[in-house]
């Protein structure tokens, strides 16, 4: 066996310091440059999730008001058919008369009805799509950009 001297052991001639300072310093510098890229990305992503944000409401708040005017549009529609029928139920003369005028109105009535609820049910089929689009762009390029990475 061979013998080792005790000043062997405890010598630091094996140790460089430059070595070490270099090691060091190249450690910190690729951890400073994958923060600056992690932060980059989140800058990104999150000026991204601002703009999708933004982007579906304000297409809430059209949305709203396109819904708003169709429903003042049905309220204004019915309001008129109401003060016509009124007006033309001042001017009944027998009561055969009253019941075939308040028939053909209630007919009129219900069918301008179901036109209005698929009108507004179009209109809001068509703002829930607009709404669900930011959204749905702003997810498929986060899972494209996990596809890629």
């Amino acid at each position: 066996m061979a013998t080792i001297k005790m000043d062997d052991v405890f010598s630091m001639s094996s140790f460089d310091p430059s070595k070490f300072t270099e090691s060091f310093r190249d450690f910190a510098e690729k951890g400073a440059q994958q923060s600056r890229e992690a932060y980059a990305k989140m800058k990104t992503a999150g000026e991204d999730a601002s703009k999708t944000l933004e982007a579906t409401v304000q297409t809430a708040q059209a949305g709203a008001v396109e819904i708003g005017h169709k429903a003042i549009d049905a309220l204004r529609t019915n309001a008129e058919n109401s003060l016509t029928h009124m007006e033309a139920l001042l001017a009944v003369k027998s009561v055969a008369e009253l019941v075939e005028l308040q028939t053909t109105f209630l007919r009129k009535q219900v069918e301008l009805t179901i036109e209005q609820a698929k009108a507004m049910q179009e209109t809001s089929k068509q703002v829930a799509e607009k709404l669900a689009k930011p959204s749905k762009e702003a997810a498929e390029k986060v899972m494209a950009s996990f596809k890629a990475a």
